[in-house]
């Protein structure tokens, strides 16, 4: 019973931070839109735009997050985000010139990539009551 308090506790802990996380980083998407533009794949289309929806789909589900009554679907929303925004990071790994605009090496783009495995599972975790 102790040890399902704790979970509990923990669980609620990750929905405030990562509410918090997504509501900011979504921000910052309108904020400062040029850091997001650096690591856009060239194949895309529309990328100022997708930089903006994708923007506020994090803050919206961000948001969503916090609420118990939203949260399953917030997570799956969360779940879909995070798959459609890889692409970029897998970009950022194989480009050295969005590493240079960005100011970082290839080797911290790499490191960035396994950190989606988790940033899911959360995201999975907190569809669940």
């Amino acid at each position: 019973l102790q040890n399902m308090n704790f979970l509990k506790t923990i669980k609620l802990l990750t929905i405030v931070i990562m509410s918090v996380f997504y509501i900011r980083i979504g921000i910052l998407h309108f904020t400062n839109p040029q850091y997001f533009l650096n690591i856009m794949p060239p194949y895309l289309p529309f990328h100022l735009e997708l930089v903006y929806i994708s923007g506020l789909i994090e803050v919206f589900l961000g948001f969503l997050l916090l609420f118990k009554k939203y949260r399953f679907y917030a997570g799956w929303g969360l779940i879909l985000l995070l798959i459609a925004v890889f692409p970029a990071n897998v970009y950022l790994a194989q480009s050295s010139e969005a590493q240079n605009l960005l100011g970082i090496t290839e080797k911290t783009a790499l490191i960035r990539l396994p950190f989606q495995l988790p940033m899911l599972l959360l995201a999975y975790w907190h569809t669940k009551p």
